[in-house]
């Protein structure tokens, strides 16, 4: 039945072009209509179900696709930030490096040298980092290493661009140093059984060391030589003191200033008189 009714709309349809509205048919064609417009009209709530699904895939789609590039505009402004972080932390370390080699505390007749840390310490048994700098930049065995807080360590290797520095916190270091308040000498070196915990070494006992005190870098300079470390470089403060009868010497517990596995940027301290 469906079908005769499309068949006879298509005729009908086709004699009205023919006939135009004037014509003998054109009664017909009204009757055609008025007959066929219940048919059209439930095609149409047929369809209509069909049509609101369809639209309503292709808003889900739209709205997936709008959601997966704000989710991407997200991202690339998180990345941006974490960039522009970490810009802004190397900018106010190498800031710190050139006010420390500027000022009034940095060693005399040395010129300090601004080194990026490729690589930090990866282990207990591993106290020594590589820094981007080397022979290429006059970098030597031997060159004492600093950071704005103090002391970091000596350079024990050289590569044209790379130097391996030996980090005061490792077991085979030891720095002659001396207490900034009472002179008391000594040896810093590291704590056995701990990894950054530093001792003041073989400090008399009748020497007046006092939790709080300052260590520094006791150097010396005589006849055209010197020690490997300048004099005054801080190295940490004391965190205890304790002796026994039988020890010789006391006992004095030192925390350095520098955090030796957050290095970023350091200064190879370069004698003045050296050739460049």
């Amino acid at each position: 039945m469906v079908g005769i009714l499309v068949v006879l709309a298509l005729m009908l349809i086709s004699l009205s072009f023919r006939s135009g509205s004037d014509g003998s048919l054109g009664g017909i064609h009204a009757a055609g209509a008025t007959v066929l417009r219940p048919f059209a009209v439930g095609v149409e709530r047929v369809a209509q179900p069909f049509r609101d699904a369809y639209n309503w895939v292709d808003s889900l789609f739209a709205a997936r696709s709008e959601a997966e590039r704000l989710r991407q505009e997200v991202e690339d402004l998180r990345q941006r930030a974490i960039q522009n972080e970490f810009a802004r932390q190397q900018n106010l370390t190498l800031r710190a490096l050139l006010e420390y080699r500027d000022g009034p505390s940095f060693p005399g007749d040395f010129h300090g040298l601004p080194a990026e840390v490729t690589t930090r310490p990866t282990g207990a048994f591993t106290q020594a980092v590589v820094v981007a700098v080397g022979s290429d930049d006059g970098v030597r065995v031997n060159d004492p290493v600093v950071a704005p807080e103090g002391l970091v360590g000596i350079v024990t290797r050289v590569a044209p661009g790379l130097s391996r520095v030996q980090l005061l916190s490792d077991q085979q270091l030891a720095v002659p140093s001396l207490d900034l308040r009472t002179s008391a000498s000594g040896i810093v070196r590291h704590a056995r059984g701990t990894r950054e915990t530093l001792v003041l070494d073989r400090v008399r006992k009748e020497d007046r060391v006092r939790v709080g005190d300052e260590i520094v870098t006791a150097g010396w300079a005589a006849s055209g030589f010197s020690s490997l470390y300048p004099k005054g470089i801080p190295v940490g403060a004391v965190t205890s003191v304790g002796q026994t009868d039988t020890d010789l010497y006391q006992q004095v517990q030192v925390d350095p200033y520098v955090d030796f596995g957050a290095l970023d940027a350091v200064l190879v301290l370069i004698p003045e008189t050296r050739p460049r």
